[in-house]
């Protein structure tokens, strides 16, 4: 079976959802709304981030398309509306978390 080569436009996409993914705060961030959706101050106390740099990690993250929100009351609360982009963090994340586990396992590409 043969497949064909994505586009120069969906490989520069892909690459630039890549680049965001690859902070480690933002994919803290993505992982854990991909668990659940949570406010900005929620989301600082999980990944550990001071609220102003989690706030702007998630308004890159919403611009991309990453990321959505929406205002109950007084908040905005975040989620992740792409289940494609659940799936392949947690896939990923998943991934090299069995393998940090298996003893005198090294943590390598996937």
């Amino acid at each position: 079976m043969a497949f064909e080569d994505p586009s120069a436009e969906v490989l520069a996409h892909a690459a630039e959802t890549f680049g965001l993914l690859a902070s480690p705060a933002r994919l803290h961030i993505v992982w854990a709304l991909a668990q659940g959706e949570s406010d900005v101050s929620g989301l600082a106390e999980r990944v550990g981030g001071a609220l102003p740099a989690v706030s702007q990690h998630l308004t890159k993250l919403k611009l991309a398309g990453l990321v959505r929100s929406r205002r109950e009351g007084r908040r905005q609360v975040y989620f992740v509306d792409d289940p494609d982009v659940v799936d392949v963090v947690r896939l990923a994340v998943g991934r090299l978390t069995d393998r940090a586990d298996r003893p005198g396992a090294r943590l390598r590409g996937l």
